[in-house]
This record gives structure tokens, sequence and C-alpha cells, in this order.
């Protein structure tokens, strides 16, 4: 009888092991997985060349881990109604690092949503759109709000919500990867996100 038990006892401890030794491959497997999805990332600065589309036209991209919603130089920012709904007109003034010359368009767009930004003056309400982006070879639809940056740096900056879309930020480089989008560019249209209706102001 005791070697009996003793029997049963060494089996149930060999299924025990192989469970282990089977969870622990699984992990394993998991873990190669994530890495190589990782490594298939594309790797950007913290400061990038983009273009705004579809005109074309290059500006320099601040990549803001800090922000979550990416943001526009625009100017004379105005909604109004359209077919029963909310649209935005604005103007867009900037200048072309490609050519170094002026580009300046009126623009109208849906209303995506508003967004309260709350920063060290304060908070402010900004609205969204959809807009078009250059990044390496692929074309990405973002939500950008609206803002009058004519005092800072960048005219472009790319929060969380895009960064995620792009791929890794190396905070500690700059122009990695140059905007390269003819017309057969593949478009990644935005997918909609559950929203915050409060953000941090990062610049």
């Amino acid at each position: 009888m005791p070697l009996k038990a003793s029997s049963i006892y060494r089996q149930a401890c060999q299924r025990h092991v192989s469970r282990w030794v089977m969870a622990g491959g699984l992990l394993v497997l998991a873990g190669m997985a994530q890495a190589e999805t990782q490594q298939d990332k594309r790797v950007y600065g913290w400061v990038e060349r983009s273009t705004l589309e579809p005109w074309g036209v290059e500006v320099k991209a601040k990549l803001d881990s800090g922000a979550l919603t990416s943001s526009l130089d625009a100017r004379d920012i105005e909604t109004f109604d359209k077919d029963d709904e909310e649209w935005v007109r604005f103007r867009l003034e900037l200048t072309d690092e490609a050519s170094g010359e002026e580009f300046e368009e009126q623009v109208e767009l849906p209303l995506y949503r508003d967004v309260r930004v709350r920063g060290a003056g304060g908070r402010d309400e900004r609205p969204v759109v959809l807009m078009k982006i250059c990044m390496g070879d692929t074309i990405y639809e973002e939500q950008f709000s609206l803002r009058d940056r004519e005092e800072m740096l960048y005219p472009l900056l790319l929060g969380r919500r895009t960064i995620g879309h792009l791929g890794l930020l190396d905070v500690t480089r700059t122009f990695l990867i140059e905007p390269e989008c003819g017309e057969d560019a593949q478009v990644m249209r935005y997918k909609e996100e559950e929203e915050s209706d409060i953000e941090d102001d990062e610049e």
C-alpha cells in the first residue's frame, strides 16, 4: 500500500511539473511573439519631418508622449452649422520646410469633438478635427486639436494617441524617418477610441 501511494504521488508530481513546464513554454513563446512585434514597429525620434495631406506641405512635428491628443497650428478658428452638423473653419499658415515657401489655406472640416485642455494658464476648450499626415511612407488619419501655435517652435505636435499608431518613440534622437508618401501610399483610417473630456496640455 505505501508503495502504491508513493507511485500515485510521484505521478501527480510529474503531471504538476509538466503543467508548469507547458505554461512556462507558452509564456516564453508569448514573450518572443511580443518582442518580434516590437521589433517590427518603426522607431521615430522626438522631432520628425512630416507632410500635411492632401497638400504635401512639409512641417516639423514634435512627438510628445506627455500629450494625449495631437495638436495643429491653426488661425481664425470658428465653428458653424452645415447641413445640421457642426463644422470648423480655420486657416493654415505654415512654412514648407522642403521648399521654404509660405503655405496658406482656408479649411473647413466637420467637428469631430471638443476637448477641454488643462494647462498652466488654466483650462480652455479646443475643437478637434480628423486630418491626414504622412509619416514615413504611410498616411495616417488622426485627431488634431486646433489652436494658435504661432509662438511655439513646432507647428505640429503628435501626442500619445498618434504615436501609438505610428510605432515606437526614441526620445534621445531626431529625424530618423523621412516622409515619402506617393500616390500609392497606404492610408490608415482613424479608428474610434474612448475619449477623455479633459486632457493635460503638454508642449
